[in-house]
């Protein structure tokens, strides 16, 4: 069984790696600053560290396209210390686009079996999305902190979205055959109703405690409170999964499509009791993508008992100064973990940095 009091990485490879065609980064320090002017790969360094804590890309794209150009398949390899010991994990995609992981040299099964084992926080210029995107993009939110902390839910959420694809193939194949099968349809349901209802738990369990700290952290960095309000919206809040489907089947039917579950599921963020994605000014907008990850990055830390990797790409751009202090004061008090941030500008992070914390590294590209 794994298990880790503190995590650190060391050494960082980068092979065949978006514009990396070979590069290794040394990290001294626990805050590290990574600057130098754009195109030159600060967000490639912090999408490598993402690799290695989710198997994947933060930016939801296929890992073809991180391959350097002119080149086939990629390697991302790290030194992490964990509990005193260094264990090596890599990532390898082969010429043939097969995806091989590895945990302390050896290769997982399933890529899967790896999530939550290194947790990390991205907080990135794409968060905007969580506000101002579709409710997808606010699943992802509940998905990616459920399934660090709970490797259970990541297996019910890969089961439920298999299921949804088949009973979402046999409405389609019924609507040109002109047959439905029951007897598969009630099979189908039945499996989407057990894992559905097991997500819908973890998912109003974590809220109870997630939703409280994203306002306390925005009222902290915003200086004040702006009556902001989230709420868990899910059919299921009203009614039973299985009605539900009984219900709908109708519209599924001619849809092709199930149109009720857990997959409908959203965050409804009001403020004021109006719409936040329409009133909020861009310094609450911005208070908020911030609280809404550090209060993730608490609630690892306190599921794990250790602290996740915080990953602050180009945050310097989109913060106002008393901003900007609140949120390094914040993680010179509030984290012991390891944080890496990215900047432009070199001299404005070593002066932030300097202003905040005992010490830190600096990386200029």
């Amino acid at each position: 069984m794994y298990f880790a009091l503190m995590v650190r990485l060391q050494q960082l490879s980068l092979t065949q790696f978006r514009n990396y065609v070979h590069k290794v980064f040394d990290f001294t320090h626990r805050i590290v600053g990574i600057v130098g002017p754009n195109g030159t790969g600060k967000t490639n360094v912090l999408d490598a560290i993402y690799y290695l804590s989710f198997t994947k890309s933060y930016f939801n794209r296929p890992d073809v396209q991180n391959v350097h150009h002119d080149y086939q398949g990629l390697r991302i390899h790290g030194n992490f210390e964990i509990n005193k010991s260094i264990i090596p994990i890599t990532c390898v995609l082969r010429e043939n686009l097969k995806k091989e992981f590895y945990f302390d040299q050896i290769q997982y099964t399933k890529l899967s079996q790896h999530i939550g084992k290194i947790p990390s926080v991205m907080i990135a210029p794409d968060d905007v999305q969580i506000i101002t995107g579709s409710s997808e993009e606010r699943r992802r939110l509940m998905d990616s902190l459920l399934s660090q902390m709970y490797p259970s839910y990541l297996t019910h959420l890969i089961a439920y979205n298999k299921v949804l694809i088949q009973r979402n193939s046999l409405l389609k194949n019924a609507a040109e055959s002109g047959v439905l099968d029951t007897l598969v349809l009630e099979v189908l349901d039945e499996q989407l109703i057990q894992n559905g209802l097991q997500i819908f738990e973890f998912r109003r369990e974590l809220l109870t405690q997630y939703l409280p700290s994203i306002l306390k952290l925005y009222n902290h960095l915003a200086g004040g409170n702006d009556a902001i309000d989230i709420v868990y919206q899910s059919q299921l809040n009203q009614q039973n999964f299985k009605q539900l489907l009984t219900l709908s089947l109708n519209k599924d039917k001619i849809l092709q499509r199930t149109n009720v579950g857990i997959h409908k599921d959203d965050l409804i963020i009001t403020i004021h009791g109006n719409s936040f994605k329409q009133e909020a000014s861009q310094g609450q907008r911005k208070s908020l993508l911030f609280s809404i990850r550090l209060a993730e990055w608490e609630l690892i830390k306190e599921n794990k008992g250790f602290s996740p990797t915080l990953l602050m790409d180009d945050i310097f751009e989109k913060l106002d100064e008393q901003r900007m202090k609140k949120l390094l004061a914040w993680v010179s008090e509030f984290t012991d973990g390891q944080v890496f941030i990215t900047d432009t500008h070199k001299e404005r992070v070593a002066k932030l940095l300097g202003t905040h914390l005992n010490s830190f590294q600096l990386i200029e590209l």
